[in-house]
């Protein structure tokens, strides 16, 4: 096309300029500055990169115009310095929308122009590259962390810890945060592939403490799991021929979250109670109770369907013919989500355990969510439940044996005391974190027991083997009895579930 320009041409000196771009990442931007933006990340023919946003002001004006993977013609705007700590391109300018940029149709740009320039693991582990700048990272997912809920600024955010190797086998940690970990979670549950690659555009290099990884750059960055890419082929060619697949692992037990480890938190800045303590208190708190589970209430069940996109509870809905005379669709339904508005959609079983738990003072129930549960049993709840498919599919009401197997173990708990549970006398808890490191769990008992007497406040002294009797304490055939399968039959999807 006559007249254009091209990316590496772009200065601040004037602003008519012309050029045709592919946006290859898109995104909205909200600070109590300068309030909500639309970013993006343009390249042009040549493979050259530049940021472009658009002003508060103007986001109304452009938002119908702008998709991720579009090509447009793009005339007449500001060119400006690029700066900060979280740059998307190494171009020195970024481009900036006027009232009078002109948005135009224009000839695609080949659809395997991606800008995608993954770096070396080198270059990021030995500090040469500058960490202002966000890079991409390819890599085979070789161990991969249970998801954990952490305290960030005050807030609940989901981590998930990934290791990643290149063809030569050299290995990456990366960090993912919010959104970012519980999809990667879901689809790593999903895929059957021996072999996972993740490619993180945009991600950010962190430094704690001399010691260098890779993490999401809040929603700058972008991540897929093999995706269908020139780069991702190339790169599986080259990998090592040892059919390595991923391991499920512990996270590092003393990870800081804004400079609070985990260690602190149980062990310094959030009290301890009993279960008779917990039972007593008039107040809503959090608190680290040392107790071992004594049983599984398999009356609640132990997981639930989950949406894939949203994460929530989905309902069942039953078939609106079930009073037409014929057997067959007693036991027919469908499922609806209801924060999605949406029939039938991608369904993922999530762990929700109620175990009841005890030490030397009394016995409650506590409740865990899929991400917690996933840290004591090493394993998505979908190994459990089987794959859920279109046709017929069998609801695994009984007890798996992995569950079972958590009877008699000791952990960590920091739970959470809610108003429910005082005023109307709700004995389940929340469980927000959980320790099951046995070597902070033995510290723990010896630092926190009182002097006098140390034996009166530790339920147990080791991990799976504690010195009260489970049996004499707590009937367990009250709360792990299983229950005869139901044979469910799921409704066909449509082409929007």
């Amino acid at each position: 096309m006559a007249g254009l320009d091209f990316v590496s041409d772009l200065k601040p000196y004037k602003s008519m300029w012309k050029i045709r771009v592919k946006v290859i990442r898109l995104w909205k931007q909200y600070s109590g500055v300068v309030g909500e933006t639309i970013e993006m990340v343009l390249v042009d023919s040549k493979g050259d990169m530049i940021h472009g946003t658009v002003k508060k002001e103007l986001v109304t004006q452009f938002d119908p115009f702008i998709s991720a993977g579009v090509t447009k013609l793009m005339v007449n705007f500001t060119v400006t310095h690029s700066a900060g700590s979280y740059r998307t391109t190494k171009h020195p300018y970024r481009i900036v929308f006027l009232p009078t940029t002109r948005v135009r149709v224009c000839d695609d740009l080949p659809i395997n122009l991606t800008g995608l320039n993954p770096v070396s693991y080198g270059s990021v582990l030995d500090g040469t590259l500058n960490s202002d700048y966000l890079v991409d990272v390819i890599g085979q997912i070789v161990e991969v962390s249970h998801v954990e809920v952490v305290s960030v600024n005050g807030k609940d955010t989901q981590k998930l810890s990934l290791e990643i190797r290149n063809q030569d086998d050299n290995r990456l940690p990366i960090v993912l945060w919010g959104k970012f970990a519980t999809e990667v979670n879901d689809a790593i549950q999903l895929r059957g592939e021996q072999q996972i690659i993740c490619v993180l555009r945009f991600a950010k290099i962190k430094v704690w403490k001399g010691e260098r990884s890779i993490s999401n750059a809040y929603n700058v960055s972008e991540v897929a799991l093999n995706p269908t890419m020139d780069e991702v082929e190339a790169f599986i060619a080259l990998l090592p021929k040892d059919d390595l697949t991923f391991a499920i692992v512990e996270s590092k037990p003393l990870a800081l979250t804004n400079g609070v480890s985990d260690k602190d938190d149980f062990f310094l800045y959030t009290s301890r109670r009993t279960i008779s303590e917990v039972k007593a208190s008039r107040q809503v708190e959090k608190c680290v109770v040392l107790c071992t589970i004594a049983g599984i209430d398999s009356d609640m069940g132990w997981f639930y369907l989950s949406c894939k996109v949203c994460s929530k509870k989905v309902l069942n809905v039953p078939n609106e013919t079930v009073d037409d005379g014929s057997d067959v669709d007693v036991f027919k339904h469908n499922y609806f989500c209801v924060k999605c508005n949406l029939h039938n959609p991608v369904l993922i079983p999530r762990y929700k355990l109620h175990i009841v738990v005890l030490d030397n003072t009394s016995d409650t129930k506590f409740l865990l969510f899929d991400n917690l549960a996933l840290q004591l049993l090493h394993q998505p709840c979908i190994e459990l439940t089987g794959p859920i498919k279109d046709e017929e599919w069998q609801e695994p009401y009984l007890m798996p044996a992995a569950i079972n197997n958590l009877v008699g173990k000791t952990f960590l708990f920091k739970i959470a005391i809610e108003r429910e549970n005082y005023l109307y006398k709700h004995e389940t808890y929340k469980v927000l974190k959980i320790i099951s490191n046995t070597e902070m769990i033995t510290e723990f008992e010896v630092t926190h027991s009182p002097t006098s007497d140390s034996k009166s406040r530790t339920p147990a002294k080791r991990v799976g083997a504690p010195v009260i009797n489970l049996e004499d304490t707590f009937d367990q055939s009250s709360v792990t009895r299983t229950l005869c399968p139901v044979k469910i039959k799921k409704e066909k999807k449509d082409s929007s579930g």
